[in-house]
């Protein structure tokens, strides 16, 4: 099973900013799969796999079912050498420009690729989360 974990804590100074621009209570997204958390990261540079404590009350989890785990893994495999993306963020998240970095990736971004979702710069992790949820209604 995997699942999505939006970041709700309060963080850093990056995450106030994501947070006043995007309008939203998350900040970050991790993908979940037994245990592991996945994304790319700015406090780890780039795209990882992670332990984390999701259960510290900073994350909100959203099962889902329709996701494949083993290509979340294997997108690890393809991108764990990229940067965190700042440039795709601006462009794609503040200047509204929709364009991605192919040398990098935001979290959003890269969990939104690794769930198979088109235009994946396009997304915020609050707007990730909402699709999430969107899809999961509408395949229940």
């Amino acid at each position: 099973m995997v699942k999505l974990a939006l970041y709700k804590g309060k963080g850093t100074l990056a995450n106030a900013g994501i947070r006043m621009w995007t309008g939203s209570q998350y900040s970050h997204c991790e993908l979940v799969v037994d245990g592991w958390c996945y994304s790319s990261s700015v406090m780890d540079k780039g795209v990882r796999r992670k332990l984390i404590d999701l259960g510290s009350g900073n994350w909100d989890l959203i099962e889902l079912p329709w996701a494949d785990p083993e290509y979340v893994r294997d997108y690890l495999d393809l991108t764990d050498h990229l940067t965190y993306g700042w440039v795709a963020l601006v462009t794609s998240q503040f200047l509204n420009l929709g364009r991605s970095d192919p040398d990098s990736q935001f979290c959003s971004e890269w969990c939104a690729n690794a769930l198979r979702i088109p235009n994946a710069s396009a997304y915020s992790p609050q707007t990730l989360g909402e699709l999430a949820r969107f899809i999961n209604e509408v395949t229940s």
